[in-house]
C-alpha cells in the first residue's frame, strides 16, 4: 500500500474543540439550506496518529463529530466535539469513564426515529444532539445496544431501518429490522462458517443484500504488529447474500473474487431480480508475500450485479473506470430505482480529489474539480424542500485547502456540478479527512 503521513495535510487531527461564529462566504447560501450539515471521522485524542498504514493506523481512532449550521441563507456557525466515550475519558476525565458508553463511533451519522446516532463498526451507537453534545447510549433503538455496523440503510417508505453487525466472534452475523418509531421488528442471526468483514449492506422494497467478500480476520497479524488484524485472503470465496426483508431463507451467490467497502444503491428489478450498484475493488489490503506490508490497493471502480433469482444467477458488469469512493444518492431514492450518482474522484490511492456525477439513464457524467494538493470529503445530497426532480438540490463537500491548511464548504448546484459553486463557506481551520457526513434538517 502506498506510503502515508497520516500527521500531515489532509488527514492531520486536530488537537482541540472551538466554536466559531458567522463565517466568511462566497457566493450566496440558499435561503432555504436550513439544518446542520455534521461530519465524523478518526481524531487521535492525543492530536497525533501513531503509524502510518492506511487505513489500519487511521480507521481506529477516536470519534470526532464536525458541524457547520444554516438558517434562512446565512451560516450560523462551526464547532467540534469528540464523542464522549469511555476512550475519551481515559485521556481527560478518569472519574467519569465508567459512566460512558465503551463504544467508538468514529463512522457516520444517523437520524432515525426522532434520534440522531453516531455509528461504530460494530459497537453500540452513541445519541449526540444536533448541536454535537454527547447525550449516551440510544434511549428510542433498545434493539441496537448491543452494536451495529456503521452502514444501515433507512427505507424512505417504511421508515423502517435495516441494519446488521458483522462480528469476529459468534455469531458472526446477525440481521435486523427497527420499525420508524425505534422497536425491533425482525432480530436475526445469519449462519457464517467463519468470521467475513462486512462494513456496508444494500436493501431492495422487499430484500436486503450483504456481502461476503474476500477481506476478512487474520488475528496473527496481532503478533506482528499490526492494529487491526484485517487482509485479503485468496482462498476465500466472494459472494452476496440476499435475503427478504423480514426475514427467511438467505441465497447465497458467487461472484468473482473483490471486496466492496461502500455500496451505491440497489432495486428490485422485477419479482425475481435484484439490481446492486458498488464500488469494487479487484483486491484489497493484499499483504505482500512476506507478509512485511501491503501492497498497493487499486481503485475501486462503480460496478452493477444483476441477480436472477429464479436462475440462482449472477451478471457482473463494470459500468466505468474511473477510481471513485464514498458513493451517496438522494436518500429518497434507496432501494428503489434511480438515476442521478455522486461520489468522491480518487485519481490515485493517496488522493480524494473531485466529484463526479452520474447520469446513469443517460450514461453522462459531470465533474467538480479539485486542484492540486487539495483534497475533498464525500459528496452529502440534500434535496430542495419542495423538489422538482431527483436531482433538484444541493451537494456539500468538504474541501481541505493545502496552501492555507483550512477546509472549505463548497456547495454545489446538484443539477449542474460542473459549474461554479452556489457558495463556498471559508472555514479558519481544516476538517480533517474523515469517513461520512449527514445533513440533519432543521427540524431534527
Amino acid at each position: 500500500m502506498a506510503a502515508m503521513n497520516l500527521n500531515s495535510g489532509a488527514l492531520a487531527p486536530i488537537v482541540n474543540e472551538v466554536d466559531c461564529g458567522v463565517l466568511p462566504v462566497t457566493g450566496t447560501i440558499p435561503q432555504d439550506l436550513n439544518g446542520v450539515l455534521v461530519r465524523n471521522g478518526p481524531n487521535p485524542l492525543r492530536g497525533r496518529f501513531e503509524g502510518n498504514d492506511m487505513p489500519l493506523d487511521w480507521w481506529p481512532e477516536a470519534a470526532m463529530f464536525h458541524g457547520i449550521s444554516f438558517q434562512d441563507g446565512r451560516v450560523t456557525g462551526y464547532r467540534n466535539r469528540w464523542a464522549r466515550t469511555q476512550r475519551w475519558a481515559n485521556v481527560y476525565d478518569p472519574d467519569l469513564a465508567p459512566s460512558l458508553l465503551d463504544t467508538n463511533p468514529n463512522v457516520g451519522v444517523l437520524h432515525h426515529a426522532g434520534e440522531i446516532l453516531a455509528l461504530s463498526d460494530g459497537g453500540a451507537p452513541l445519541a449526540i444532539t444536533a448541536e454535537l453534545e454527547t447525550l449516551g447510549a440510544t434511549r428510542r433503538h433498545s434493539g441496537l445496544a448491543d452494536g451495529m455496523t456503521a452502514h444501515p440503510k433507512v427505507d424512505p417508505q417504511t421508515g423502517e431501518l435495516i441494519t446488521f453487525r458483522a462480528d469476529w466472534k459468534k455469531p458472526f452475523l446477525r440481521y435486523g429490522v427497527t420499525d420508524a418509531k425505534g422497536t425491533p421488528s425482525v432480530d436475526v442471526e445469519i449462519e457464517l462458517s467463519f468470521p467475513s468483514i462486512m462494513h456496508d449492506i444494500a436493501i431492495t422494497a422487499t430484500r436486503s443484500i450483504l456481502l461476503d467478500l474476500n477481506v476478512a480476520y487474520d488475528f496473527s497479524m496481532l503478533s506482528r504488529g499490526y492494529r487491526m488484524p484485517l487482509r485479503w485472503h485468496d482462498d476465500r470465496k466472494a459472494r452476496l447474500g440476499v435475503i427478504p426483508r423480514h426475514g427467511g431463507d438467505m441465497r447465497w451467490f458467487e461472484v468473482a473474487p473483490c471486496f466492496i467497502l461502500h455500496v451505491v444503491n440497489a432495486h428490485d428489478a422485477d419479482e425475481s431480480t435484484v439490481v446492486l450498484d458498488a464500488v469494487r475493488y479487484p483486491r484489497y489490503l493484499r499483504l505482500s508475500d512476506n507478509g512485511a506490508a501491503f501492497e498497493d490497493n487499486p481503485l475501486g471502480v462503480l460496478w452493477r450485479y444483476v441477480i436472477d433469482l429464479r436462475r440462482g444467477t449472477v451478471t457482473e458488469k463494470q459500468i466505468d473506470d474511473i477510481g471513485i469512493e464514498l458513493p451517496r444518492i438522494n436518500e429518497g431514492r434507496t432501494g428503489r430505482p434511480y438515476r442521478f450518482l455522486y461520489a468522491a474522484q480518487q485519481p490515485t490511492n493517496t488522493e480524494i480529489r473531485g466529484i463526479v456525477r452520474y447520469d446513469l439513464c443517460c450514461g453522462s457524467m459531470q465533474k467538480y474539480r479539485v486542484p492540486e494538493g487539495d483534497q475533498n470529503s464525500e459528496p452529502v445530497f440534500v434535496p430542495r424542500p419542495i423538489a422538482s426532480s431527483e436531482d433538484d438540490g444541493w451537494l456539500l463537500v468538504c474541501v481541505y485547502r493545502e496552501a492555507t491548511d483550512t477546509s472549505d464548504l463548497v456547495i454545489l448546484d446538484g443539477r449542474n456540478i460542473d459549474g461554479d459553486p452556489i457558495a463556498t463557506v471559508h472555514l479558519p481551520r481544516r476538517i480533517p479527512a474523515g469517513f461520512h457526513g449527514a445533513w440533519l434538517p432543521k427540524a431534527c
